[in-house]
């Protein structure tokens, strides 16, 4: 742990009138096969202090779990290809903007709730409102990762789901910390964040998506899928 934030990121926020420390914990390339236990051993757990929030990233959660799929693997039919075309793309991520990524979710959350999400998006986009098309796919549909060029390799080439069962990660990777401290699995981007699991109540779940709202862990090769939350 050096102490130090990310590049253009800021090592310390105010939040409610509270400042917090956002540490990054660097790790090597987390791996299909590794285990979650043997990299909170290595990175992680002689860096919580007691009070800290240690913070996981959705997408090594799902790595772990054998959750990532090479887009050469992925053989997305004539509807994800269909749909895909009519997703917003952003310049924070592809989200469901590929064929690929688009089968990935139609197999995830089932084509039903996917068809009735684009259509529903489909009419509120015509009366000015965004958003309603992940609102009704639901979480699974937004935690999809799509490659891009800043993608550590090799999953600048890869689809990588939501994690599965994160509330009970969160609660796990806490049993293996040895200090009374909080865990979360989470997924942040650039343009915003959710806590997919926690040893948090609902506040204090609202509070860290404040706490961690510019993304200081980034979204490129910074190789800093933890980090630790701790007041200052």
């Amino acid at each position: 742990m050096s102490g130090e934030a990310n590049e253009g990121k800021l090592l310390e926020v105010e939040v409610d009138g509270a400042r917090y420390q956002r540490i990054p914990l660097r790790t090597r390339v987390v791996m299909p096969g590794d285990e979650i236990d043997a990299i909170i051993a290595e990175y992680a757990k002689d860096a919580v202090r007691p009070g800290d929030l240690l913070f996981v990233t959705e997408k090594i959660v799902a790595i772990m779990q054998g959750r990532s799929y090479m887009m050469d693997e992925i053989r997305p039919r004539k509807l994800a290809t269909f749909l895909s075309k009519y997703v917003t793309k952003t310049a924070y991520g592809i989200g469901l903007g590929i064929p690929e990524t688009m089968e990935m979710a139609l197999r995830e959350v089932g084509t039903p709730r996917i068809l009735f999400a684009a259509g529903v998006s489909a009419v509120t986009k015509l009366l000015g409102r965004r958003g309603d098309f992940y609102r009704i796919a639901g979480d699974k549909a937004r935690a999809i990762d799509g490659p891009t060029p800043g993608t550590i390799p090799p999953y600048n080439r890869a689809v990588v789901l939501g994690p599965e069962r994160p509330r009970e990660v969160a609660a796990h990777v806490r049993s293996l910390l040895g200090v009374d401290a909080d865990v979360a699995v989470v997924d942040i981007n650039d343009i915003g964040g959710n806590i997919l699991g926690s040893t948090l109540d609902k506040a204090g779940e609202k509070r860290l998506v404040r706490i961690l709202r510019d993304n200081p862990l980034g979204q490129g090769h910074q190789s800093t899928p933890l980090g630790i939350i701790r007041e200052v």
